[in-house]
């Protein structure tokens, strides 16, 4: 199984990991601003852009994408990552492969909220009836703050849908594993972000993560949703390069 991923620019590598509401084309703005000043890597988890749905026995995303950076001889990276991809780069971490963390409204292993409950149960209950088009808005609206463009809403419906189109389709379905984490010990240079608009149970993960973390810095936007890497593309961006 091929992970799709690309590659731009030279210098230092920047792995961005994309959030389980998108894909790699999440990162479009980021890519070109960071790719002036370092290597920048994206990548399409199963099911998700380019890559496709299947597995010959268990997977895990984290494990795919060390298996990426390891046929491009990264040994250490800056991982940047979304929400479910927060995640990932936190695996990666603990596998030694980060050399600085920036997590953007990160998910935690934390109890699922009333706010979060319910999200998942009407997203459940469009695909259910077969709305993937109004599940995918549902993830917009819920996902993007008021900042967000009409352009970025679109782009996330589109790539949102794509998602479910390719993971509803999966017969048989494949059995995705994450691997333990002990955030204490993931002793690196960490950015915390976390969106004021964002559902409370994601601002709780972030300041919990930031909090376990031995070297984290929470810095909260008060004018981001969930993914202000599409809100405020330009803003994002230029954090990103100031901090790494």
């Amino acid at each position: 199984m091929t992970i799709w991923h690309a590659e731009k620019g030279a210098g230092e590598p920047v792995v961005l990991l994309h959030s389980t509401a998108a894909d790699s084309g999440m990162w479009q703005a980021q890519v070109e601003a960071l790719s002036e000043r370092f290597r920048v890597i994206t990548v399409d988890f199963r099911g998700y852009g380019r890559t496709p749905y299947r597995a010959d026995g268990p997977y895990g995303d984290a494990a795919d994408v060390a298996k990426v950076l390891a046929a491009l001889e990264i040994t250490r990276a800056a991982l940047v990552g979304a929400s479910g991809g927060g995640r990932v780069a936190l695996e990666l971490a603990s596998a030694g492969l980060a050399g600085r963390l920036v997590l953007l409204n990160p998910v935690a292993d934390l109890e699922p909220t009333p706010d979060l409950r319910a999200y998942w149960a009407e997203e459940r209950r469009l695909l259910e009836q077969g709305d993937v088009q109004g599940a995918a808005e549902l993830n917009a609206r819920t996902l993007l703050g008021p900042e967000a463009s009409e352009d970025a809403r679109t782009r996330l419906v589109a790539m949102q849908r794509h998602a479910f189109e390719v993971q509803l389709a999966a017969d048989p379905e494949p059995e995705q594993t994450e691997g333990e984490l002990s955030l204490p010990g993931i002793d690196v240079p960490a950015l915390v972000v976390a969106g004021g608009h964002d559902l409370p149970y994601f601002r709780e993960s972030a300041r919990h993560v930031a909090g376990e973390l031995p070297r984290a810095r929470l810095l909260e936007l008060e004018w981001a949703g969930h993914l202000p890497a599409l809100e405020r593309p330009e803003e994002i961006s230029a954090l990103l390069l100031d901090y790494l």
